[in-house]
């Protein structure tokens, strides 16, 4: 776990942008550097001494001496604090956690880590034993939750043993019997390719004499599968690859060695008898026995007819369900017009209850079986992909728009993608009066199914303290937070990793700006927007930029804004840029483009943890060049 700020600030209030709980026992201010041009307001005048009324006599004593002193002046007013640092209200929660799950589920780097056959677990709150906790008499009191359990001594001991601490991370390993063993190559990648009548659109390709040559996305297409097949087949010769096709009509063909089979008319609109033919085709042979079957299948591929997507994806996904792991990458030209999935003509960014029911299941059909979906669409073209895209967000895929000449090189990068968990749950922990904004308002417990996890992913999590703890946090002085991630391995080890730690607790103006961790900050900020344009919380989303937006402006007062600081203001300018276009445009749907970069931006990540970053930030500078680019018209 990384934490954006060394303490747990107890003061952050959502009650607005810029609002909090004033009071003298609260101070909401981070420290700034204060320019030259700005003059703090001057001081109240001062309450002066109300003279002695002269109607009343004076009284008279002879032996009254003078002091030998002066009288004592009252005491001076204390120095304004702004006057002297420069301070500013903090607007944005710095409350977040940072987990990069690619690196926790991927155990073959923690070989050295102490194992165990199981947690002990809290009966309340479910939290585990752990470095923080103690024992008197054979009672636990949970520290995140106040409740007693009764713990056996020899399991405490195993649990707490000498790493009594400030932070702990274990993992803990069941027995596992040898039926649940899987090859790590017994896995399938199934491309769902489009060949409907908008496949055969040409574009201008210069070639390396400067003529000019004509070439459709078919063609393109299957230049591109000539190269992945190529490759797999090179690097991982005993991995399954299979193939379907849609226009009018869905065709498996599988690993090209078997008679396809084929759905059309009324097959195109049931759900069951779809799946049941996907999931019973097999697929026995690998690339390297079925390379130049498949080879011949995608070059005898022909565009024509409408397009079924929805079937057609269907099926590639239920043909991957028997292999955890698996892969379908999606690639098409045009939005679904036949079969289960249609798109009707309403727009894309709506609330979720008018998101096509189809896709929502689909996607939860796919995470349930370990099953990654990434999808790509041709630019100029519209897909709807805020609606088809969810596939790529719920399962763990990539979401992108390529060209003639970029898609060979995507559809190569999204099949070296390798699965590095499946199932994977995160539950994050914080003391009873700790909340998590636009998740769980009511509980300090917060759960977030994952589903399946690749490289470089990293989530982020926001946190609150309630009002009524405030007080009672600062003067306990720390706060416990444990990180339970519960996975399944690629060899089919069912995995719990338990992250323990605590921090101190705070108020604003004890937090230095300039010493803030912005990578954790801005990345979070990105995730969170990001989800709530695509929710239509598009107002929500503002205030959140513009929050972040300004603690960026205070931090560069402080300390210069480092190369990847940059990076991620451009993701701010990218998000600013999209939610003004809907708020401002009310008639205007999310483009394909704008989807692309909403669904990026949800799973955006730090440039150290991701090396593919610098290009999602080309373009997000793109967009940000010419605002109208993102919106097209109903």
């Amino acid at each position: 776990m990384e934490f954006a700020c060394s303490h747990v600030v107890c003061n952050w209030s959502p009650d607005g942008p810029g609002v909090f709980p004033m009071g003298p026992e609260y101070d909401n201010i981070v420290p700034v550097k204060q320019q030259a041009d700005e003059v703090p307001p001057p001081l109240p005048p001062r309450r002066l001494r109300k003279p002695r009324p002269t109607s009343l006599p004076l009284y008279s004593n002879s032996s009254f001496e003078p002091p030998s002193a002066p009288p004592s002046l009252p005491p001076p007013v204390p120095p304004r604090l702004d006057k002297l640092e420069g301070l500013t209200r903090l607007k944005a929660n710095v409350n977040v956690v940072s987990l990069n799950v690619g690196k926790l589920v991927d155990t073959s780097q923690d070989s050295g880590m102490e194992t165990f056959q199981r947690p002990v677990i809290c009966g309340k709150c479910s939290a585990a034993l752990s470095c923080l906790s103690s024992l008197q008499k054979n009672v636990w009191r949970c520290e995140f939750c106040g409740y007693e359990n009764s713990v056996d001594e020899s399991l405490a001991a195993l649990c707490i043993g000498q790493r009594a601490g400030v932070r702990s991370d274990d993992l803990y390993l069941p027995r596992q019997s040898e039926d649940d063993y899987q090859n790590l190559e017994d896995t399938l990648v199934v491309f769902c390719v489009d060949t409907s009548g908008s496949m055969s659109v040409t574009t201008e390709v210069p070639s390396s004499n400067g003529s000019v040559t004509y070439v459709s996305r078919l063609e393109g297409m299957q230049d591109a599968l000539y190269r992945a097949l190529f490759t797999i087949k090179q690097r991982s010769p005993h991995r399954r690859v299979a193939l379907v096709t849609f226009n009018d009509e869905v065709v498996i063909y599988g690993d090209g060695t078997s008679a396809p089979i084929t759905l059309r008319d009324w097959a195109l609109v049931d759900y069951d008898h779809i799946w049941e033919k996907g999931v019973t085709y097999h697929i026995p042979h690998c690339i390297a026995e079925t390379y130049n079957h498949l080879i011949q299948r995608v070059k005898e591929l022909r565009e024509h007819g409408a397009t079924c997507l929805g079937p057609a994806a269907l099926a590639s996904v239920a043909m991957a369900s028997r292999y955890p792991g698996s892969k379908v990458i999606l690639c098409t030209d045009g939005k679904a017009n036949i079969g289960l999935g249609e798109m009707e003509e309403a727009p894309s960014l709506t609330p979720s209850a008018f998101t096509p029911y189809f896709y929502t299941q689909l996607a939860l059909d796919a995470v349930q079986k370990g099953v990654i979906i990434s999808v790509m669409t041709f630019e100029g073209t519209d897909c709807r992909l805020a609606d088809i895209g969810k596939l790529a967000d719920a399962t763990g895929g990539r979401v992108n728009i390529v060209s003639i000449g970029t898609v060979a090189r995507e559809i190569q990068s999204v099949s070296e993608d390798n699965v590095l968990a499946t199932g994977v749950k995160a539950t994050l922990l914080a003391s009873d009066g700790v909340y998590f904004p636009y998740e769980d308002e009511n509980n300090h417990k917060l759960v977030r199914e994952i589903g399946n996890v690749t490289k470089g992913l990293e989530i982020t999590f926001q946190f609150a303290v309630k009002p009524d703890f405030m007080e009672f946090f600062l003067q306990k002085g720390m706060l416990p937070f444990q990180m339970q991630l519960s996975f399944k391995t690629r060899d089919q080890h069912r995995i719990t990793r338990i992250i323990t730690e605590q921090r101190p607790a705070t108020t604003c103006s004890r937090i230095f700006a300039g010493r803030l961790n912005m990578a954790v900050l801005d990345v979070h900020c990105a995730q969170l927007c990001a989800s709530l344009t695509m929710e239509g919380k598009v107002q929500e989303a503002q205030r959140q930029l513009k929050a972040q937006q300004h603690l960026l402006q205070q931090v560069s007062k402080w300390r210069p804004i480092q190369k990847e600081e940059s990076m991620y203001g451009n993701w701010m300018e990218t998000m600013t840029t999209i939610c003004e276009d809907i708020t401002t445009e009310s008639q205007l749907t999310l483009s394909d483009e704008a989807a692309k970069v909403v669904y990026q931006m949800k799973r955006a990540s730090s440039v150290r943890n991701n090396n593919n970053s610098s290009n999602t930030v080309n373009v997000q500078k793109k967009t940000t060049k010419k605002k109208k680019a993102v919106m097209e018209a109903v």
